[in-house]
């Protein structure tokens, strides 16, 4: 029995829920792409429908490292570690993302959602690898609240992606032709 037993079916489903959602991103993606492009677009879209992409690709990653056979945590501790830390990096280059477009000026929704939430859930995947030996079931528990969290994060953030662009700016096309 490895410190995993009992997670498996947990990780089963975060993991097919992330990989089932990077594909309907692509068929979202797809779908908005038959819609006039505007000026700075490419921008925004690094700036906002990248990044949830990697936070659906880091559950799908979390998910299977933790599902591997280790023979202990340790090395799957490393690997969520550093999986953290790349987050944490990552949230940087979101932030200078989003301050560069010019396409959308964000919301406090904007900044919980695309930095602050993943942020702390990649920042609490490093320390969740850095306690794992003094607190081995409470890191568990932290790792899959975390795979958790940025699992919704980028469902909220899919969501509201698609309604901006159905909703907000289609009316705003149509009622531009008025």
């Amino acid at each position: 029995m490895t410190a995993f037993a009992g997670w498996e079916n947990f990780y089963v489903i975060v993991g097919s829920s992330a990989g089932a959602l990077i594909g309907l991103q692509f068929v979202v993606l797809t779908l908005i792409a038959g819609m006039p492009a505007e000026r700075d677009q490419a921008q925004a879209g690094a700036a906002f429908a990248t990044p949830t992409i990697i936070h659906f690709g880091a559950v799908l990653l979390l998910s299977a490292i933790l599902s591997a056979p280790w023979p202990d945590a340790g090395m799957a501790a490393v690997l969520w570690g550093l999986l953290g830390l790349a987050g944490v990096f990552y949230e940087g280059i979101v932030v200078r993302r989003m301050r560069q477009q010019t396409a959308y000026a964000p919301e406090f929704e904007d900044w919980l959602f695309h930095v602050l939430l993943p942020l702390a859930a990649y920042a609490a995947l490093a320390t969740c690898a850095i306690t794992r030996r003094s607190h081995a079931g409470g890191s568990l528990f932290g790792v899959g609240a975390m795979a958790l969290v940025l699992l919704f994060v980028g469902i909220h953030n899919a969501w509201d992606a698609v309604t901006y662009h159905v909703f907000t700016k289609r009316i705003k096309k149509e009622n531009s032709k008025a």
